[in-house]
């Protein structure tokens, strides 16, 4: 069973730099779409950026220039690198893995993200 763990989430003042990792256990990672997700107090989740089986990434366009998204298949862990934070950028952030099929879909735990100005 897949089951994402995620972690580097803390508090940064505005303008610094965070790095999340999520890990995931399982067989089916290498086959399988990775997403970063965040959701803000009062706010919907929203995507963050993603990265597909074979490389290829999308950001949302407040975090586009940014955010980096990148995976290891050795470690079966994906990452988002996270420079010139802003206050905005504060909230929850979530690691998402689906599967080939779009049917099966898991999520992490979910890591707190604050900035500071």
């Amino acid at each position: 069973q897949v089951q994402l763990v995620e972690s580097g989430g803390g508090l940064v003042q505005a303008g610094g730099s965070l790095r999340l990792s999520c890990a995931a256990s399982g067989s089916t990672f290498s086959i399988s779409s990775m997403a970063w997700y965040r959701q803000a107090p009062g706010k919907q989740r929203e995507l963050v950026a993603y990265i597909t089986s074979g490389g290829s990434t999308g950001y949302a366009g407040s975090v586009e220039g940014r955010f980096t998204i990148s995976r290891d298949a050795a470690k079966n862990t994906v990452y988002l690198q996270m420079n010139s934070l802003k206050p905005e950028d504060t909230a929850v952030y979530y690691c998402r893995q689906t599967g080939v099929t779009g049917r099966e879909v898991h999520w992490g735990q979910g890591t707190q993200v604050t900035v500071s100005s």
